[in-house]
């Protein structure tokens, strides 16, 4: 699907500069930040998840050692 993003002066620079610093096209530097962003989201949500579920498997020994 094509579509137009539309960027401030400075975006676009920083995308120039990224593009550049990859030696990829300021397409190509695009689609692998947004492919990072959604590796990365997806990554913390992971983190979160099975933080949460040792603090509930593990809850006695963490209130234990508060004390």
């Amino acid at each position: 699907m094509a579509m137009t993003l539309r960027l401030t002066p400075e975006d676009e620079r920083l995308l120039a500069s990224l593009a550049e610093a990859e030696g990829v096209s300021r397409h190509e530097a695009t689609l692998r930040a947004i492919r990072e962003a959604a590796a990365r989201r997806g990554h913390e949500a992971a983190v979160a998840d099975l933080s949460a579920r040792a603090r509930r498997r593990y809850a006695d020994v963490l209130d234990r050692l508060g004390r």
